[in-house]
């Protein structure tokens, strides 16, 4: 059999960094992306701790430079032969309240976290077409199921690369190509620290709803985050399962979150999350 080809983006920590490791020690040749190159020590560092330099070949890739994206692809398929996953992680949230999000941040938002993975996507596609198999993984976010306060940017484009994934599926089943969505919630990741962005207005004394975000901010700051290992031997599993399906929460808030909002009326829902996140309040 041959040696089975992986593609991560947004390899530079987080998910993208572990799934990276993981897939390596499952056997998976591996070609870990991001955008700057100068942010590999933490992956390098994984890489010599789990024994797999052998099995990670590095690159830069900046998911948004969409003219470079089919020669880069097809550059790895050049290298290796194949390509069996395709794992779309590459992303960012910019965080503020929708009445101080600018057109322009909402933007950007979309142009990683869903014209980037579609961009990849569309580049990969017909490769699994000639080979018959090949599996795209789309590290989506219970944000892409349930919105929520200060992050309508970020869960606007996961919402879309939901919709666009599963109709995708339906399309592609038959020609022997999975896709799948990968839906985590709270995890310790970089996507809340150094790699979260704020929208300009949103932190400034002017805006109207400053008073509310610093309360919920105070709240989530407080908020237990899992071990972002268990999403990457899930997308792993997922990699090596020949019959996917279409979903898969992780994390046991992202379960709860959902439930909550298929089993609660809408208004009651709307009462919960207020007073959770302590944004009941008009300043």
């Amino acid at each position: 059999m041959p040696e089975k080809i992986a593609l991560v983006t947004g390899a530079s920590s987080g998910f993208g960094l572990l799934t990276s490791i993981e897939l390596a020690k499952a056997g998976f040749r591996v070609m870990a992306t991001m955008r700057d190159l100068g942010r590999r020590d933490r992956l390098d560092r994984a890489v010599a701790a789990g024994g797999v330099a052998a099995k990670l070949d590095v690159r830069a890739l900046d998911v948004t430079k969409f003219d470079t994206i089919q020669g880069f692809v097809d550059g790895v398929v050049r290298d290796y032969g194949r390509l069996d996953v395709l794992v779309n992680n590459a992303g960012f949230a910019v965080a503020g309240f929708a009445e101080d999000i600018k057109l322009d941040e909402l933007r950007l938002q979309f142009e990683t976290n869903f014209f980037g993975a579609v961009a990849m996507t569309k580049a990969a596609l017909p490769i699994m077409r000639r080979q018959h198999s090949g599996h795209i993984i789309q590290v989506s976010s219970i944000s892409g199921l349930h919105g929520s306060v200060t992050v309508s940017s970020y869960s606007a484009s996961k919402h879309a690369l939901e919709g666009w994934s599963e109709s995708l599926r339906m399309e592609v089943n038959s020609l022997g190509i999975k896709v799948v969505l990968v839906e985590p919630g709270a995890f310790q990741t970089d996507i809340w620290t150094r790699g979260a962005v704020m929208g300009e207005q949103a932190t400034k004394e002017a805006s109207p709803n400053i008073q509310r975000s610093l309360r919920m901010r105070e709240r989530v700051q407080k908020l237990p985050k899992a071990d972002p290992i268990a999403v990457a031997r899930a997308i792993v599993a997922i990699a090596r399962d020949p019959n996917p399906k279409l979903r898969y929460l992780v994390g046991r808030d992202a379960k709860m979150q959902l439930a909550l909002k298929r089993i609660l009326p809408w208004k009651w829902h709307e009462k919960v999350v207020a007073n959770f996140l302590k944004i009941d309040q008009d300043s």
